[in-house]
């Protein structure tokens, strides 16, 4: 058994190179922007394809916060593309994001996504948050049978980036454009006042 440490937030992501719906990639190559990874348990199921049509109806938003997608199922590239078609027939949806092959489990246990004592995928469905410099900001993992929320992924990202420098923290369902939280430390500065605690700027 692989006695490796799971991945945490602060971590930086492994590099891997893989084949893909969009030809050979390497996870270092989107040094530079942010980037979402995502895991399916298999191609043809029906969760994975409503996220997949999701994420394919949001790519614009997802790029206009300098993030790109990336996919990942243990299935072929061959069964990738029969999908990839299959969705864009039954629903007219280009799935424009590359979607990785990992017929080994290497990628996703390599990520923690599949545990290394299963014998297939039906864990995964794991979501990496990376920044530009290839450091894993945030991880959130869902059990097959429930869907992730497009809508949230696109909060997360948002928020990361707000909060990136530290100066600044999100409170609660945060959206963009809406006021921030000031860390203790900034706010200490006026003990005196009631909401010392918990006090809300407008967002830099």
């Amino acid at each position: 058994m692989d006695s490796r440490p799971p991945l945490r937030i602060g971590d930086c992501a492994p590099d891997f190179g893989a084949r893909s719906t969009a030809g050979d990639i390497k996870l270092s190559q989107f040094r530079g922007k942010w980037l979402v990874f995502f895991s399916h348990p298999a191609d043809f199921t029906p969760v994975c394809t409503t996220e997949f049509v999701a994420l394919a109806q949001a790519a614009g938003r997802f790029a206009a916060l300098g993030c790109a997608l990336l996919g990942l199922s243990v299935d072929s590239l061959f069964s990738h593309l029969a999908w990839i078609r299959a969705i864009r027939e039954v629903f007219g949806v280009t799935i424009g994001f590359p979607v990785i092959e990992d017929p080994s489990m290497a990628v996703g246990r390599a990520f923690g996504m599949i545990d290394e004592r299963a014998g297939d995928s039906a864990a995964i469905r794991s979501t990496y948050f990376i920044d530009p410099e290839g450091v894993i900001r945030a991880i959130t993992t869902y059990p097959h049978n429930v869907g992730r929320s497009v809508e949230e992924m696109l909060r997360m990202v948002a928020a990361l980036q707000c909060a990136a420098g530290d100066t600044v923290l999100t409170p609660e369902g945060w959206q963009p454009g809406e006021p921030v939280l000031l860390p203790p430390a900034r706010a200490a500065g006026d003990a005196d006042a009631a909401d010392w605690f918990c006090r809300r700027v407008a967002a830099p």
